[in-house]
């Protein structure tokens, strides 16, 4: 039912009355199967949105007061657009309305509206997904299908030595230079959990060395200074706790 004006005096019949009370419990509704600009005839109603094409519904200023408001709603597979005509419309959620998605327009002032998007996602449903630094996994998305790969990352060392560093996780380390390579494990930068990949692509064998306050554990000759065992041996040293590591692989 759209926005009613009485004067001062005038008695209202039982229908008046009854017209009032019920749009507090069934909103008139407005079905619209097109574009659609609102009307002044549209404060207090819902209105509702239902095609198979994408459509808009467009606001304009003049037409309404400061505390005015109505229902959006699309029912359709078509989406439909909340859109700003020459009045402006604010929302922290989103203007465009997929089947079954609505919310409150809400006038601040002949000009301007917010509109408060309800909470559509049902239960168990993603409504957004970003991947963390540490994750492996790269990429994101805040709707739609979501398709996480994970992509080992590589990082070319060509020294004699080298030092583990944050950005090493997840990722393979190769380790390639004709004399001996020594690589470090450093202490406070990895947690549990946490694996680094490494590999010899060289002639120079690599050997383990553990950082200040380190421990690295391994079925190698020396259990706390593994090395890779010969040219494109390859192992993973992982951080079973407080920079403490387990390090397992074509090690000797």
């Amino acid at each position: 039912m759209s926005k009613q004006t009485f004067t001062t005096g005038q008695v209202l019949t039982a229908a008046q009355v009854n017209s009032l009370q019920s749009n507090d419990f069934n909103q008139t509704v407005s079905v619209k199967t097109a574009a659609y600009t609102l009307v002044a005839a549209d404060k207090g109603t819902r209105i509702e949105f239902n095609t198979s094409g994408s459509v808009t519904v467009t606001v304009n200023t003049g037409l309404f007061d400061a505390g005015d408001t109505l229902v959006i709603q699309n029912t359709g597979v078509g989406v439909a657009t909340v859109t700003s005509g020459t009045a402006t419309v604010n929302t922290s959620g989103s203007l465009v309305l997929a089947q079954y998605q609505g919310g409150i327009l809400y006038f601040t002032s002949a000009s301007a509206a917010i509109f408060f998007q309800f909470a559509t996602p049902a239960s168990g449903d993603i409504e957004g997904i970003t991947t963390g630094t540490d994750s492996g996994l790269s990429g994101g998305v805040t709707s739609g299908t979501a398709v996480l790969r994970l992509k080992l990352e590589f990082d070319a060392e060509t020294g004699t030595t080298y030092t583990l560093v944050a950005g090493n996780l997840n990722q393979l380390v190769t380790l390639n230079n004709a004399s001996a390579i020594t690589l470090t494990v450093p202490p406070n930068v990895f947690s549990a959990g946490d694996v680094i990949n490494i590999a010899q692509i060289g002639a120079g064998q690599v050997t383990l060395s553990q950082g200040a306050g380190v421990t690295i554990n391994s079925t190698g000759a020396t259990a706390t200074a593994p090395k890779l065992r010969a040219r494109y041996s390859a192992a993973s040293i992982i951080c079973t706790a407080s920079n403490t590591f387990l390090t397992v692989g074509d090690i000797s």
